[in-house]
């Protein structure tokens, strides 16, 4: 009985008594139970790293207790003894207890509900509950993960792969992720967005694997392409036209800005004309479905009173509707590049020479029809992560909450069957 309500396995319970809880929470009159415990005799002397039977050492630093899950509103701990062997791989290490991960202070079904409740639940909710640091959750996190990664390879059957990178902390720190488009799940993530990151996912999915990418789908970005073009030289890779548009969202507002500039008349003055253009910047940025009232009010001011502001709305416009166009993308794109080519307007000049640069990966997403969408939706639900996360000593608990969380191997409330 005891053993089910630790929710321990091959385990042997010698004793169970009540103590006075010394702990800073504590009154004078609460006690915590203590289970005295051993393994089972077939897993006893085994390598805590690699739970191979080992030589024993010597008796290690005497007793030690692991944290388990609350009976009721009771602390639960488990004590045991805690010796050394001698594993011909791994050197003097504490032997393997089966209730708890090595060199971890918490039993398994402990473990397995911290992780549990960090992907459903707010920071605060599984803190109080649990009666635990928040830091204490992310290295709970990281061990849970790394329990995943050793038995799961994440990385098994990709064809389909979308990269993004996310900022996740001030001062420029970001996440490199990598999603799967056929199981929408993130796949590998890691601190850092530069080159050698992103080698090292390749280094980790290996040469063979690496060649079978039949698609990547990213942001224009210089790493990312010469990565991809290193280590997938036969994928296709997909410019998503998001970002695209988003070109044509910049150039435009370089315009408004020199327009909202030369009407005000110099720094610092203000003009009813200049307030209006400054207002009108919803109404330029948005689709023409998604326009109030008041914002085609303001369209066809400006069609009447800046013409050239409203010829690079136009060329914005007509840049979103081309992506959109199917098969016929790449005429319609190419018809585009000549209008924007003769606009007269220089960020739009600038934005057709990139497009041009760029042409093939921007018609493979009308041509294979995949979009960095699944990556972009991967990326707000790590920010909602990130702000669930804030206050994790470092990122490999942050990625290990993310891939816990989005990575298709949620962990599972200990005693439950799952569906």
């Amino acid at each position: 009985m005891w053993t089910r309500l630790l929710g321990v396995e091959h385990t042997v319970i010698d004793l169970v008594e009540a103590e006075e809880d010394d702990g800073a929470e504590a009154g004078a009159e609460d006690v915590v139970i203590v289970a005295h415990a051993h393994p089972a005799k077939r897993r006893r002397q085994r390598c805590g790293v690699c739970k191979r039977r080992c030589a024993r050492f010597d008796s290690g630093e005497g007793r030690r207790r692991w944290r388990a899950l609350d009976l009721g509103a009771v602390r639960v701990f488990i004590e045991a003894d805690a010796p050394r062997v001698s594993c011909p791989e791994h050197g003097v290490v504490v032997a393997h207890v089966p209730w708890a991960r090595h060199g971890a202070g918490h039993s398994l079904a402990f473990d397995d509900t911290v992780a549990w409740l960090a992907t459903h639940c707010a920071k605060t909710t599984v803190t109080q509950l649990m009666r635990i640091g928040w830091r204490t959750v992310g290295n709970i996190c990281a061990r849970v993960w790394a329990d995943v990664e050793a038995r799961v390879d994440l990385l098994a059957g990709l064809r389909r792969i979308g990269i993004d990178e996310i900022s996740y902390k001030r001062h420029h720190k970001y996440l490199t992720v990598v999603v799967d488009h056929d199981s929408s799940r993130l796949v590998w993530a890691a601190a850092g967005r530069d080159k050698e990151t992103l080698r090292s996912f390749f280094d980790l999915l290996g040469e063979e694997r690496s060649k079978k990418i039949t698609h990547v789908s990213a942001d224009a970005a210089e790493w990312i392409a010469t990565v991809v073009a290193e280590r997938c030289p036969n994928a296709v890779r997909v410019l998503d036209p998001f970002h695209v548009v988003q070109w044509a969202t910049d150039a435009l507002d370089e315009v408004r800005r020199a327009v909202w500039n030369a009407e005000r008349g110099g720094k610092g003055r203000v003009t009813a004309g200049s307030k209006a253009l400054k207002k009108a910047r919803w109404a330029l940025w948005k689709n023409p479905t998604g326009l109030t009232e008041h914002q085609r009010a303001q369209l066809e001011f400006i069609a009447k009173a800046h013409p050239v502001l409203h010829r690079a709305y136009l060329l914005k416009e007509g840049l979103r509707l081309a992506l959109k166009a199917g098969p016929d993308t790449p005429e319609t794109l190419r018809d585009w590049v000549s209008w924007a080519r003769r606009s007269r307007l220089e960020p739009f000049v600038k934005l057709q020479r990139s497009i041009v640069k760029h042409w093939d990966a921007i018609t493979a997403a009308a041509e294979h029809g995949l979009s960095n969408g699944l990556v972009e939706s991967m990326n707000t639900k790590i920010r909602l992560i990130t702000r669930i996360a804030f206050g994790f000593k470092d990122p490999d608990a942050l990625i290990a909450l993310a891939m816990l969380s989005l990575g298709g191997h949620r962990p599972h409330l200990p005693g439950r069957h799952t569906a």
